[in-house]
């Protein structure tokens, strides 16, 4: 399928020195990156909270092999932290970490050191903080540092992948917490993952079923419509107010459902990347629908049609991806 080839093309050296160098991608990728530096973030995150929006914002980046760039990275958030501390959003404002970004391959002690660090600067921003959840090989070593992280700061979230088989049993564990729940977004082996679209769906709903009935607040990431609609039934279920728990979209996408939920007064928080090491995000981002595919052929003036099939088109927005 076309979602599985662009995921396998994300990890690829070569392809992403290709398309980086294509003159049209930038302006493609503009759609779902908000810009490179802190002031673009902070210029968009100054313009979606002013729409009653809420933000969680992700420095683009993972898998880093070396030590400074682990200390860059945080060095980023830190001072995107710094920059938001003025605007007073308190946690209408947070950061997602990928863990990776900040020295988890090369150890788990430096990205917990790391990851403190982050929190501490939130803390004192009024901000919170949410690890991102990365391929399955790393949900152990993440749910480790989160419960390390923990014992400070007690609001630190986390972002669970429904497509995973564990991923239920990871919601039980964690029902009274914070928890951005996504599908999935890595190519992962069907030993470990749902691979069909109905299963992940349907696994998703069981996992947004144990979140609901927690004490915790449930993090609704996606883009579809039915998942939303089941997540209001589940909320009415429980008796749960508005305000505890929330929906999350990808920015750029579905902009106006955004809006309209946040108008409608459900809580709706969107996720702004930035930051110049884009490539991975971007290929994930088109990856799960062909309509991104589209966009991004259209504007380097190539026609789509070979390339998206009936199949394809069903195939929803899956998460790291908020779907």
């Amino acid at each position: 399928m076309l979602g599985s080839t662009l995921l396998a093309v994300s990890r690829n050296p070569l392809a992403r020195k290709a398309v980086t160098a294509l003159p049209p991608t930038r302006r493609v990728v503009d759609r779902f990156v908000a810009g490179e530096a802190t002031a673009d973030a902070v210029a968009a995150v100054d313009r979606l909270t002013r729409s009653g929006l809420m933000v969680t914002i992700d420095h683009l980046g993972e898998e880093v092999r070396d030590t400074d760039a682990a200390v860059t990275t945080t060095k980023a958030y830190v001072e995107l932290l710094d920059a938001l501390a003025p605007l007073g959003l308190g946690h209408r404002a947070e950061v997602s970490v990928k863990l990776s970004a900040v020295g988890q391959a090369l150890d788990d002690s430096m990205a917990l050191e790391h990851a403190r660090e982050i929190c501490e600067a939130a803390l004192s921003a009024g901000a919170t903080v949410t690890l991102d959840m990365e391929d399955h090989t790393t949900v152990d070593s993440t749910l480790d540092i989160l419960r390390d992280l923990r014992a400070d700061f007690s609001d630190v979230g986390v972002a669970i992948q429904a497509y995973l088989f564990r991923s239920e049993a990871d919601c039980h564990d964690l029902r009274d917490s914070r928890v951005r729940l996504v599908k999935g977004a890595y190519r992962e082996p069907a030993s470990v993952a749902y691979q069909k679209k109905n299963d992940v769906d349907l696994a998703y709903v069981r996992c947004l079923k144990v979140l609901m009935a927690g004490a915790g607040h449930p993090m609704v990431a996606t883009h579809d419509d039915r998942l939303i609609s089941i997540a209001e039934l589940l909320a009415d279920r429980h008796d749960r107010a508005r305000d505890t728990y929330e929906y999350q979209m990808l920015y750029g996408i579905r902009t106006d459902k955004q809006q309209a939920l946040a108008n409608s007064g459900a809580l709706v928080r969107v996720y702004v990347p930035y930051g110049d090491d884009w490539y991975g995000y971007f290929m994930r981002r088109l990856a799960e629908r062909p309509a991104n595919v589209a966009f991004f052929l259209r504007s380097l003036g190539v026609g789509t049609l070979p390339l998206v099939n009936k199949r394809d088109s069903n195939s929803s927005h899956t998460g790291r991806r908020t779907s």
